[in-house]
């Protein structure tokens, strides 16, 4: 592992290649101010939507917005409120406060904030009772996501409370538990240390009593992504198909909208676990915003991929009532972690290149995983 000070200079460097006023996609602002709910430890603001087909027993997804982003702008970029509408579920924005980190990233790193009953883990948590309480939510329906240091704090959730969650998505994010300093964090966005790929599932084990069942797992990741390696996607993978108790050989493969997916199924059959290799994708939030299924606006970090992460993850976790037709691929793809080919490539990077122009100048690594308290 790198010492402090080499990471610190790389940090500075780092800084001084930010661009002013990459606070996430501008937009109306659809969310609503949670009242005030609980201890709130984490010291962090609330934010809701509600639609107005929201009946009882309404399912409720957590969304947790990236670095340098606010809960308005990602849900704009994403496109979930929109989704909200079109299929009757609520949603729940926890934002970051810059009292809590300059860069608004979540302190996924950060033992005080990442363990069951502490810091921002615990808000969180309180958050969704609120919700639960005050919109008669289904507890049995309470699903997580977030993007990059949004991304690594939904590993947190679904880590600490895994009794809480029936599924979540982690897009351009880290397993849970691998980070406790700055230069650990460092280190694990290029996928460099870290425990042994067999110790990743006690760390969930191990970060709560719950004994099962376990949270459905959606992991999103772009091949190239500079700031968060794509091989963190198989770490995240590795860690939860322990926790499931799974074969490590996937049990289906197939290319949705040109994207190739891997899929893990449990003993009875059921997805519990899809994995998504984003071809010529850089770090980002992969949108569709085209055609009858178009969802959210490109931006900073959320960019065009001709595949809605947003629509896809919703359908995964059973909340979108059609899916789209999916075409299964031959045996012989790639495994888990490798690029796609390179004829896939082509065809779905062309839309990345304005987006991953900006991406370039923009990227922090500091800002992007929240290595500054």
């Amino acid at each position: 592992m790198r010492n402090l000070n080499d990471t610190l200079n790389r940090l500075s460097a780092l800084r001084s290649k930010i661009a002013p006023g990459a606070t996430g996609c501008a937009g109306a602002d659809r969310l609503s101010d949670l009242p005030a709910f609980s201890s709130n430890p984490g010291a962090l603001r609330g934010r809701f939507y509600v639609p107005q087909s929201l009946g009882s027993s309404a399912a409720l997804v957590v969304v947790l917005h990236g670095c340098t982003q606010n809960a308005a702008g990602y849900d704009h970029g994403s496109g979930w409120s929109q989704l909200a509408d079109e299929q009757g579920f609520a949603l729940l924005y926890p934002e970051q406060q810059r009292c809590n980190n300059p860069n608004l990233c979540f302190n996924w790193f950060n033992t005080g904030d990442t363990q069951r009953d502490c810091g921002e883990a615990l808000s969180i948590r309180q958050m969704v009772a609120a919700m639960v309480a005050e919109h008669a939510i289904d507890p049995a329906r309470i699903f997580v996501t977030g993007l990059s240091a949004g991304g690594a704090m939904t590993s947190v959730m679904l880590a600490t409370y895994p009794d809480v969650f029936a599924g979540g998505a982690i897009i351009a994010g880290l397993p849970y538990g691998t980070a406790a300093s700055i230069p650990e964090a460092f280190d694990r966005m290029r996928a460099h240390g870290g425990p042994p790929a067999a110790a990743l599932g006690g760390l969930v084990t191990g970060a709560s009593p719950h004994k099962g069942p376990w949270p459905r797992i959606s992991v999103w990741h772009g091949d190239s992504d500079a700031t968060v390696s794509h091989a963190n996607s198989a770490l995240i993978v590795e860690q939860w198909r322990a926790i499931h108790g799974i074969a490590c050989e996937r049990t289906a493969v197939e290319h949705v909208d040109g994207h190739l997916r891997n899929v893990w199924r449990d003993a009875h059959g059921r997805d519990v676990i899809e994995e998504y290799c984003i071809g010529g994708l850089g770090h980002g939030t992969p949108l569709s915003t085209s055609g009858a299924n178009a969802c959210g606006v490109p931006g900073p970090y959320m960019l065009e991929a001709g595949i809605s992460s947003t629509r896809r993850i919703a359908s995964f976790w059973g909340l979108v009532t059609a899916q789209a037709e999916r075409r299964p691929e031959p045996a012989l793809l790639p495994s888990p972690g490798m690029a796609v080919p390179a004829n896939h490539r082509e065809a779905q990077s062309r839309p990345q290149r304005a987006s991953r122009h900006v991406e370039r100048i923009i990227e922090d690594a500091l800002r992007a995983a929240g290595l500054m308290r």
